[in-house]
């Protein structure tokens, strides 16, 4: 009798080992499963560069740094030399620390660019105003870049104090062309920019939207560059090469990540 009971409790036991075997078989594939997904999501983002680098798709494909997250190396402040003390570098990000809303020392790249691709993203607070300029002819006769540089705009309209042209809209060719969509983002968040100029054509790309076409020379450019503010400027626009600059209007604007690719036009 006591022979038989203990053949049961040992059957008992064994049947109970496993069950308990095939459970822990079921979670480890479950969390397999899990680790698995997060694998390939972060395998999917492998392509992706951390902010201020290049992936090796990009530097075989000619793009360069013109930030490297730590120094303002290649950079300069407007007709001077070296940078102004309104621009720091901070967490891999270049920074204005002036305030006052009134157009301050802007930095320009130290070589100058013809056709070209640009990236880099940046991120508005509260009220803020900067903007993105080619072009630049860099001469002791004009006081800032954008008097013969075009400007991609970089500003927060939300929250800017005044009354606004659709010309003066994130993404505008200022004071020339509005954006054709608004696709810019929340304060807080990075926006990127992708600027196309080849040649005479010249595409404004907001996170991933084209916000912008033209053609410079053409009719309509002609029209409007003749017109407006840009009459009281007479070299605006004059210059098919030139610096690029990131305007400091006394606000607060990050600027990261800032990449270019040469063209060849043809």
């Amino acid at each position: 009798m006591n022979q038989t009971n203990c053949k049961t409790n040992n059957l008992i036991a064994m049947k109970n080992s496993v069950s308990q075997i095939r459970l822990i078989v079921l979670i480890a594939a479950f969390f397999s499963g899990i680790v698995c997904s997060t694998t390939n999501a972060q395998t999917a983002k492998a392509g992706e560069a951390s902010p201020n680098t290049l992936t090796p798709k990009e530097k075989d494909s000619g793009w360069k740094l013109l930030f490297d997250g730590k120094t303002f190396n290649g950079w300069h402040g407007y007709n001077m030399k070296g940078i102004p003390d309104c621009w720091v570098v901070q967490d891999g990000i270049m920074k204005m620390t002036s305030v006052g809303s009134k157009e301050d020392q802007d930095v320009i790249t130290d070589k100058i660019y013809k056709s070209f691709e640009l990236t880099l993203e940046f991120r508005l607070t509260k009220g803020a105003n900067s903007g993105i300029i080619y072009h630049v002819a860099e001469d002791p006769k004009y006081k800032y870049p954008y008097e013969t540089g075009a400007e991609y705009q970089v500003i927060d309209q939300d929250n800017w104090p005044d009354k606004l042209e659709d010309w003066q809209i994130c993404g505008a060719d200022y004071a020339m062309y509005p954006p054709k969509v608004r696709p810019y983002k929340p304060l807080g968040e990075w926006n990127q920019v992708h600027l196309i100029v080849n040649g005479n054509k010249v595409t404004h790309i907001l996170n991933g939207k084209v916000v912008v076409e033209f053609e410079k020379y053409s009719p309509d450019w002609k029209k409007l560059r003749a017109s407006g503010k840009w009459k009281d400027f007479p070299d605006y626009g004059k210059f098919d090469e030139g610096h690029i600059s990131l305007q400091n209007h006394g606000t607060h604007v990050d600027y990261r990540s800032v990449k270019i690719k040469e063209l060849t036009t043809k």
